[in-house]
């Protein structure tokens, strides 16, 4: 298969220009201008269109038990909606359990995808098993492509580690040329103010935001930022959402140390009065941590634009509002009686890119170079996946979005690919969207069809090694 894309403006985390795109095989060999198209399959015109690297989601959750039911996606349905989304790649996370080993989580969360995928994909580990031979098994990750770790400080008593075997795993990691994650929110604080609240009644949705405090957001990522001190070791701090939090991370780039930040597209967007309602309509934007006030979330911003975070993520974890309609899985029903019972995960992996366009460049935060960078290439350089992906380069693959920065689009649950019954920006209007979107130079969307299918898209083994950016 050959084609050519034309007359396009190629925006790129480095620099804007125009050019054409020569496609084989799914591959970029060529940019320039009048190639030959006698000999090609197809001719895109692009023409009013900006050509950019297919999305990058470094945290999601498909298919993934939690809270005694599923997240709604799976490897397809959120496969789809990523590509509806102009997302082309995402990387997962394999879950441990206990008594087995992360080896065989990978080989687990590697069927889920099999016969599924639409888009190409690869996983991250998390080890939530504390024990001596979990550390040791680490370098044996690299054999099934996986070459980062991720470590809970929260979560007590399911997925939480303590201090000693984070501190193990970071050195253990490094070694290896491994990146460690870490969700940082101190679970043991969470545990005993729960216990609290609970004693006390307090189980309206709100104080699920007095349970994960940005308080207790922070006083982990300090943790974790100064274990970096400890050991010099590489640290990709997922999903953070409070000011203080954001501080650590810049303090810590200050100094030199081998730490990145990752914050998410609803930190941008929401606060935490979305889940203080006095009825069960915040338990949809339950998750952890969740978003904080209004400080908090211009301080988000203001991460994004000062390269204290270098990407933007989903931590796409869905859950049904409603699950006990016929064909669904449990959902944020379950936590009736109490926030603490609520499936803890929001949906966006179909959002991100056309909220972060329309809130960032539109709303004058950042560059569309810049965009690129948060979407799609520093996850890419951080994942051992550059250039291969996130790049519009000759040797890349062609995972490409055709972005119509003139189309509106309002968002809605009812017009959504993702396999849940509401979203967290309903009714924003947003102008940019995907117009088109390829896969290894596949259109999978054109012109909000679907155009691709189960089974096509590739775990992408990673390399050790990763950029530390």
């Amino acid at each position: 298969m050959k084609s050519i894309i034309k007359n396009g403006k190629i925006v790129t985390a480095g620099e804007t220009f125009e050019a054409d795109i020569l496609i084989e095989e799914g591959v970029i060999t060529n940019l320039g201008k009048d190639f030959d198209e006698s000999s090609v399959d197809e001719v895109i015109d692009a023409a009013g269109l900006l050509v950019m690297p297919g999305g990058i989601d470094p945290h999601t959750h498909l298919d993934m038990p939690f809270g005694g039911t599923m997240s709604s996606d799976d490897f397809f349905t959120g496969h789809k909606a990523a590509a509806f989304g102009g997302t082309t790649f995402h990387i997962d996370f394999a879950l441990q359990s206990k008594g087995s080993t992360m080896v065989e989580a990978i080989q687990t969360w590697k069927k889920k995808a099999e016969g599924k995928a639409a888009i190409d994909y690869s996983f991250h580990v998390a080890l939530t098993d504390p024990v001596d031979s979990s550390v040791e098994e680490i370098p044996e990750l690299l054999k099934e492509g996986v070459s980062s770790l991720k470590i809970f400080m929260a979560y007590k008593n399911v997925f939480q580690v303590d201090d000693s075997t984070f501190l193990k795993a970071l050195k253990k990691s490094a070694e290896n040329g491994m990146t460690t994650m870490v969700h940082a929110e101190n679970g043991d604080a969470i545990a005993l103010i729960t216990e609290e609240l609970l004693a006390e009644g307090k189980t309206a949705m709100g104080y699920h935001n007095v349970a994960h405090s940005a308080a207790i957001e922070a006083e982990a990522t300090n943790r974790a930022v100064a274990f970096v001190e400890m050991t010099n070791a590489p640290l990709y701090i997922v999903h953070i959402a409070c000011k203080d939090g954001l501080e650590a991370v810049r303090r810590g780039r200050k100094k030199g140390l081998p730490v990145m930040g990752e914050t998410c597209i609803q930190y941008t967007y929401l606060t935490d009065a979305a889940i203080d309602t006095k009825d069960f309509e915040g338990a949809k934007y339950i998750c952890s941590p969740p978003p904080k006030g209004d400080e908090d979330r211009d301080a988000v911003w203001d991460a994004i634009r000062d390269d204290t975070v270098q990407t933007v993520a989903t931590d796409h974890c869905p859950f049904w509002f409603d699950g006990t309609k016929e064909g669904r899985t449990p959902g944020k029903e379950l936590g009736k009686e109490g926030w603490h019972k609520v499936p803890n995960g929001v949906p966006g992996i179909e959002d991100r890119l056309p909220v972060l366009w329309h809130l960032g460049v539109n709303g004058g935060k950042i560059s569309p170079n810049r965009f690129v960078e948060l979407a799609s290439t520093n996850a890419a350089k951080v994942f051992g996946l550059y250039p291969k992906k996130g790049s519009v380069s000759i040797g890349a693959d062609a995972d490409l979005m055709l972005f119509d920065p003139e189309k509106e689009h309002t968002i809605s649950a009812e017009t959504h690919h993702m396999n849940v019954d509401y979203n967290c920006y309903e009714g924003m209007k947003v102008k940019g969207w995907p117009k088109q979107v390829l896969v290894r130079g596949k259109t999978l969307v054109k012109d909000g069809e679907w155009l691709g299918e189960e089974g096509y898209g590739n775990f992408t083994p990673r390399k050790n090694f990763n950029e530390i950016i």
